[in-house]
């Protein structure tokens, strides 16, 4: 019981500073996004996201999924972190050198010299990430997020500025450029003189081959994950041009804000947790439970508004020039519905040391996922290349929590009943609330704000009233956060009065 109890605390301390770290975050890159939507052009923005796919599976291959392996092993050695920061430093130098000869290629495939240069200045940025790696685990292995939170946030700040700065000069995708490099160089020279932790000069081929039994899998579900979560933006680069790119980069990077912000915070913290009580089945269940009853609690009515809203946000925060991003973020929030739950699950299945399985289903479910793709581009163009990613993300996670089902014990149709009282009332308050706004056909913003009260009443409504096992969860979360904060402030207040 006092286990429980400890790793409750643990949990909540971590959500507190992985909430600090990533709502910071969030606001400065929301901030930064309304600054350099009117700065910059979609053009600017679509040449950056056409090369995201090549930078996302760059950096995957560096990881190697040794960044879970050990994570997941209980006691990790110093020659298992040499091992793998000497092995990252090497697979940085290798693929930096592809991607520097491949550039002109990738250039002409999407027929933009540009950016040959932009991918060679990029391409920096993979050695950084080879340098913190071993860092940031080490801070997420002992839980403790509050460093990760200081440090992320100081590095958002400093490359904002710069980006700000680069934008109003005129320096156009360049700005975007230096964002990326400035924000992870700074983060990797904190964390380096920070943890005090250096590599011994040593490779050990053992050590190496016990982390690869359970990291190969594991960066091979990254790789193909990371793949297919890009390869949308792969075709519309390729088929269409860098403004409609820059559109669908917007609307994804709104949505991905919404559906991700929450979520994040709670499974980078939980995975830990999982790896620790992967041996008590009931335990990690009630875990796995409650942490998707929260999430869905929260995440769900958040993404109805977002759709409701999309035309006068994106007005308001960007300007009438990225209208073209509203419908498809609208589509992506229907995709972000799943795609919140699914590292839950994923999480889950990893933590208790089947990467295997996690690597062999995520092969399915991303080949169809791409067929999904595929199929809807080739069909209906880009209306059915998001509709799509629709069907991608919700087949995934009906897949995932098949395997939490089987592995986990916490049943399919147990998870889809837990579920649909949230679903029922978020979809029912999305509908009133549209007809309403209908009905009283107001302009723009007073149309947006009469949708948005009506959501949030009969949605609280509800809660109060009714009080679902959903909303209780979310309560307990905020009364253990709250309680520590008392707990803290109180000590703090004794120390004071024995000075």
């Amino acid at each position: 019981m006092s286990e429980t109890k400890g790793l409750k605390h643990k949990a909540a301390a971590g959500m507190v500073w992985t909430a600090v770290q990533k709502y910071s975050t969030m606001f400065i890159g929301f901030v930064s996004d309304i600054i350099l939507a009117r700065l910059l052009t979609p053009y600017d923005f679509g040449c950056i996201g056409m090369l995201a796919i090549f930078m996302v599976l760059a950096e995957t291959f560096i990881d190697g999924g040794f960044g879970s392996a050990l994570i997941q092993k209980k006691r990790p050695t110093q020659v298992d972190y040499s091992t793998v920061f000497f092995w990252n430093l090497g697979m940085a130098v290798l693929l930096y050198i592809v991607l520097f000869f491949s550039a002109p290629a990738i250039a002409r495939f999407y027929a933009i010299p540009e950016l040959c240069s932009v991918l060679r200045v990029q391409g920096l940025i993979l050695f950084v990430y080879a340098f913190n790696v071993i860092q940031r685990n080490q801070l997420k292995k002992k839980l403790n997020f509050k460093a990760i939170s200081i440090v992320t946030v100081v590095s958002s700040i400093v490359a904002l500025t710069v980006t700000i700065l680069m934008a109003y000069k005129g320096c156009g995708v360049w700005a975007l450029v230096a964002k990326n490099l400035i924000s992870a160089g700074l983060t990797s020279i904190i964390f380096w003189f920070y943890l005090k932790w250096r590599p011994a000069w040593t490779f050990s081929w053992q050590s190496f081959k016990e982390l690869f039994g359970f990291g190969f899998y594991m960066f091979l579900t990254h790789l193909v994950t990371n793949f297919s979560s890009k390869f949308q933006g792969l075709l519309i680069g390729k088929v269409y041009n860098p403004s409609t790119m820059g559109f669908y980069s917007k609307a994804s990077s709104t949505e991905h804000l919404a559906s991700h912000s929450i979520s994040q915070v709670m499974t980078q913290v939980t995975y830990p947790l999982y790896a620790e009580v992967q041996d008590d089945m009931k335990v990690l269940q009630n875990m796995v439970k409650r942490l998707t009853m929260t999430l869905s609690y929260i995440t769900f009515p958040l993404l109805f508004v977002l759709l409701l809203l999309a035309k006068p946000i994106f007005i308001l925060l960007y300007t009438e020039k990225w209208l073209q991003s509203v419908p498809y973020f609208q589509v992506l929030c229907i995709a972000g519905l799943a795609q919140c739950l699914q590292a839950v699950n994923m999480q889950t299945i990893s933590a208790i040391g089947k990467s295997k399985v996690t690597f062999v289903w995520t092969m399915v479910k991303r080949l169809i996922g791409i067929g999904f793709i595929v199929g809807g581009l080739a069909l209906w163009g880009m209306k059915g290349l998001l509709c799509g990613a629709v069907l991608n993300q919700w087949f995934s996670y009906f897949v995932n929590m098949g395997l939490v089902s089987k592995h986990v014990g916490y049943k399919w149709y147990r998870q889809l009943l837990d579920l649909l009282p949230v679903t029922i009332v978020s979809v029912a308050a999305a509908i009133v609330s549209y007809a309403c706004g209908r009905l009283l056909n107001l302009s723009l913003y007073p149309d947006g704000v009469v949708k948005f009260l009506i959501y949030v009443a009969i949605y609280l409504g509800w809660s109060f009233i009714f009080k679902p096992e959903s909303y209780n969860y979310f309560r307990t979360v905020l009364d253990t956060l709250f309680s520590r904060f008392r707990k803290r402030k109180k000590n703090k207040t004794k120390r004071q009065e024995a000075q």
